[in-house]
């Protein structure tokens, strides 16, 4: 019976370090949003900062969101060709890409990229700066690290993720229809009619809505990230992982909430 007992402590202990834990960093990172919107509506935000890191997230990593989208656009061809074979009108492939590319595949396999790519510099950087004593520098300057490093990333990617989604929408649903005419032998006048058949205006609307919520969650929790790091190189490599689990996290969560507030 004491057995049951520690073993049952032992979990809610645990339930209640992991509840603590979020609680902590979400309220940190709520008041990090804060500080950087204050700074930017105040204009403190410098406009060369901003430029270099939106050129940086946005530019420089369109080649790999484009290969991401149009292998996304060819494997939802594919697969919905071979499911649609023999069974229902082979034009509705069109749709079926077309909106799995705009509502889901776009917004969300850009996101991971740019957590990838992005996210994760971001939080080794800031870490670094944290674990030799560069922030700690710029508040013995009388500088705000929030003005200077973190509101221009986070301004950065709010620009460039519906950048990114745009580009990445339209390259992978035309990539599906390329697919779709070589292994289904859907005409693109074919495919075309079946994207128009089921689309809604809302639908690009709603895709760069997700892209917009990306943009402003992955930065924000990548600097938060950086700037808690400690313990040297170990800490920076420890806090990268862990910020790109949470930002995988966070951007599967804010996916799986959008269709219930935004579609219904």
């Amino acid at each position: 019976m004491a057995s049951v007992a520690h073993a049952l402590t032992g979990g809610l202990r645990a339930v209640g370090g992991a509840g603590e834990s979020v609680a902590r960093h979400a309220g940190e990172m709520a008041q990090l949003a804060w500080d950087s919107l204050q700074a930017t509506v105040r204009g403190q935000v410098a406009f060369r900062d901003f430029i270099i890191q939106a050129y940086a997230m946005g530019v420089e990593s369109l080649p790999l969101v484009l290969v991401t989208a149009i292998l996304s656009g060819v494997v939802t061809s594919q697969q919905g060709g071979y499911q649609f074979t023999g069974s229902i009108p082979l034009y509705v492939l069109g749709s079926v890409v077309t909106n799995g590319v705009v509502l889901e595949l776009g917004p969300v396999m850009t996101a991971i990229v740019f957590i990838g790519r992005v996210g994760a510099r971001i939080t080794a950087e800031l870490g670094t700066m944290q674990v030799s004593e560069q922030i700690d520098a710029i508040y013995s300057l009388g500088r705000d690290p929030v003005r200077m490093l973190a509101a221009p990333r986070i301004l950065a990617g709010m620009l460039a993720m519906p950048f990114l989604v745009g580009l990445a929408n339209g390259v992978g649903a035309m990539a599906g229809m390329v697919a779709a005419r070589s292994t289904a032998g859907l005409g693109y006048q074919s495919f075309l009619y079946g994207a128009g058949l089921f689309w809604h205006s809302y639908d690009l609307f709603y895709s760069l809505m997700k892209a917009e919520m990306f943009g402003f969650i992955i930065p924000l929790i990548s600097v938060h990230m950086g700037l808690l790091t400690r313990g040297g190189a170990e800490g920076v490599g420890r806090a990268t992982t862990t910020s790109v689990v949470f930002m995988i996290i966070a951007v599967l969560v804010a996916d799986a909430l959008f269709p219930p507030l935004f579609l219904n």
